[in-house]
């Protein structure tokens, strides 16, 4: 419970309290009111008790302790006219009545005690003394209530704002989590292609070797079918592996998996979808580890696809830069600058998942009016 929250409660918690005591001495001391005393302390209790109900039953109380005044009126007017605790008391009921309430009981625990407060004033003995505390009653008692209700409608807003915020939270936290995995296991989906057409490549080349042996190379012959068997084997255990990280959505990969080879037919693409883009390479083109030739490439692919969503008029810029010991890939707009890349598909999620894979770092934020991505990618460990 916040700090604000519960110093509030304590304080109800006082003013209650004080508000027992106060009648109790009231009883005990004030000279003027009717015997036998103990009849007073005891009405004077049972009126102010009920408001301590004022969490678990916030309508209850306050409408117990109306009652308990009205049965005081109903056995001595001049006990209620005479005792100004039973006034208090009453100013405390309406305001937790409009404090701790829903409108609807707000408003019913309003109109109960009206009525009651009225019926405890008909019973005064005087006319005169009626007729000014009803005007006095209904004004003092309507404003605690309104006191009460405007402070309780400002808590509950501000509390159900909270808990908004706290559930649009714990959505988002649950949405990235939920991005990060899918995000996981599309990569694992696609690195299983990679490496499935590499150990592909690897049994068909063992086979192809093995063939050409002369019959003198038994020993060689045999290693060989062992190598081939294993990887046979391993293929078809990928397989399965792939049947189930594959979603029962997923449509079989028949095209091989894209790498920075395909980059100008993903920048036309882009240039058809209505977003001018220009393409910039430093360094010499190498032959790059199929893994990270996937990974640069959907790099890139998902920040254009972040650009066309969020900054579709602007025009981008990329950047594929070789050094001898990593890949950097920068791509920059130059439009609105949006928030965080995430929005609507979690997009950085992609890309950082991608660049940890290999080890490598990725930046993205706004810069000169646009927004940028930049990853670098290691090359020395994965040779």
């Amino acid at each position: 419970m916040r700090f604000g929250a519960l110093l509030w409660r304590r304080m109800t918690d006082l003013v209650v309290a004080g508000f027992f005591v106060g009648t109790q001495i009231e009883a005990w001391t004030q000279p003027n009111l009717p015997e036998p005393r103990w009849e007073v302390v005891l009405l004077a209790a049972a009126s102010t008790l009920p408001l301590a109900l004022y969490r678990r039953a916030p309508l209850v109380g306050p409408v117990v302790s109306f009652a308990v005044l009205a049965t005081a009126a109903t056995v001595s007017g001049p006990l209620v006219d005479n005792e100004i605790g039973f006034l208090f008391t009453f100013l405390a009921a309406m305001w937790l009545v409009g404090l701790y309430n829903e409108p609807f009981s707000a408003f019913s625990g309003l109109f109960a005690g009206i009525a009651g407060v009225y019926y405890s004033v008909s019973r005064f003995p005087s006319q005169d003394r009626r007729t000014g505390s009803y005007v006095f009653i209904t004004l003092f008692g309507c404003g605690a209530w309104f006191a009460g209700y405007a402070i309780g409608h400002r808590s509950r807003q501000t509390h159900a704002l909270r808990e908004r915020a706290l559930r649009l939270e714990q959505e988002r936290v649950e949405g990235a989590a939920r991005a990060v995995a899918e995000e996981r296991a599309r990569i694992a989906r696609e690195l299983q292609d990679v490496i499935a057409h590499s150990v592909s490549v690897m049994v068909v080349q063992t086979a192809g070797v093995r063939r050409h042996l002369t019959p003198e190379q038994e020993r060689e012959r045999e290693a060989l079918e062992t190598v081939e068997r294993t990887g046979r084997q391993a293929l078809a255990e990928m397989r399965r592996l792939l049947g189930v990280l594959r979603r029962a959505d997923d449509r079989p990969q028949l095209a091989p998996q894209p790498g920075l080879s395909g980059i100008e037919h993903l920048l036309e693409q882009v240039r058809k979808a209505g977003l001018p883009v220009d393409l910039h390479v430093e360094g010499e083109p190498v032959a790059l580890p199929p893994g990270i030739d996937l990974a640069a490439f959907r790099i890139v692919q998902e920040a254009l696809t972040d650009t066309l969503r969020h900054a579709a008029s602007a025009t981008a810029h990329v950047r594929v830069r070789y050094d001898s010991s990593e890949l950097e890939l920068s791509v920059t707009n130059d439009g609105k600058p949006y928030a965080n890349g995430d929005e609507g598909g979690y997009g950085l999620v992609g890309m950082r998942e991608r660049v940890a894979l290999y080890g490598g770092k990725i930046e993205a934020g706004a810069v000169d009016g646009g927004f940028r991505v930049s990853a670098r990618l290691p090359l020395e460990s994965v040779r």
